[in-house]
């Protein structure tokens, strides 16, 4: 990673100095460089008010405008707590890691696995997904780890967060050389536990699966599903709970332990009934600022 990333110029290298820098502050530090951070990106910049309210809006439209601006507020003052979180991860030691990112029942992945198939963790923008990659400091086997993740359109950006996810020894791989990966790997009898973030909205041309989300009408990225339905592997939905600042717990539900015997999209519809219910207990942590439902069901 680090010869890779020292071919992408100037940029990357004076934008991985300044984070380096951030991620050697304590967290106390950073928390109140969050609060500051909150200051403007609500108040001053008003970064995307106008799409989280109707977002939150069409999701409870049965709460008052000062429940909706409660549950605004927070999630802003989450989301730049996530984004300090995530420059950390830099300087975090796998025993910090462990106290701060909690997995109650990984052994669900030790047995799955264990049959020689690789296990797919789905997950949501929800809590702190980047300390998800830290998973494997909680497991006992010596099983590869990989995230999937959508190539971000800065090249200095792409290669930091690469770089970030990669600290605890996950992979990162491109959402479009994962089928590609998990054939190799089958075909060597190896196995992988990788993580997919399946609530991003599909493009429009991207195949598609419509569902109730969160109130409305959602178009949901079938790859996910089409992978695990193929190699026959397990897939889990992975919860999480933010307890307090800086601190999650992790609970893994089992949604299929061989993707290949259940009926198309029922994975799929398993995934997104999970989040949701892990959105609705506490809807601040979830990530309202994405354009998630930009696009309408077809009528016909």
């Amino acid at each position: 990673m680090e010869d890779e990333g020292s071919k992408k110029g100037i940029g990357y290298s004076l934008l991985y100095a300044l984070v380096y820098i951030l991620a050697l502050l304590p967290f106390r530090i950073l928390y109140i460089l969050s609060d500051i951070l909150y200051l403007v990106v609500y108040h001053v910049a008003r970064y995307r008010r106008k799409l989280v309210r109707k977002n939150l809006k069409n999701t409870f439209p049965e709460k008052t405008e000062k429940s909706i601006e409660k549950i605004e507020k927070k999630f802003y003052r989450h989301l730049c707590d996530y984004f300090v979180e995530t420059i950390k991860t830099l300087r975090l030691s796998d025993e910090e890691m462990r106290k701060r990112m909690k997995f109650e029942n990984p052994e669900i992945i030790e047995r799955l696995i264990s049959n020689g198939k690789s296990c797919i963790v789905s997950l949501g923008h929800y809590g702190n997904w980047e300390w998800v990659t830290s998973i494997g400091l909680q497991l006992t086997s010596d099983t590869e780890l990989g995230l999937v993740y959508k190539k971000l359109h800065s090249r200095a950006s792409d290669y930091l967060f690469r770089r970030i996810r990669s600290h605890f020894g996950a992979i990162p791989i491109e959402m479009k050389n994962v089928i590609r990966q998990m054939i190799r790997l089958q075909d060597q009898e190896e196995v992988m536990v990788i993580g997919f973030l399946s609530d991003q909205r599909p493009g429009p041309r991207q195949e598609k699966y419509w569902t109730t989300f969160l109130n409305q009408q959602t178009p949901v990225q079938v790859g996910m599903e089409k992978i695990a339905r193929r190699l026959g592997n397990s897939v889990v939905y992975l919860d999480i709970e933010k307890v307090k600042r800086g601190y999650y717990v992790g609970k893994l539900f089992l949604i299929s332990a061989d993707a290949s015997e259940e009926a198309e999209f029922s994975i799929i519809e398993k995934y997104m009934r999970k989040l949701e219910e892990t959105t609705l207990r506490e809807p601040a942590y979830y990530l309202w600022s994405h354009n998630r439902w930009k696009f309408k069901k077809p009528e016909n």
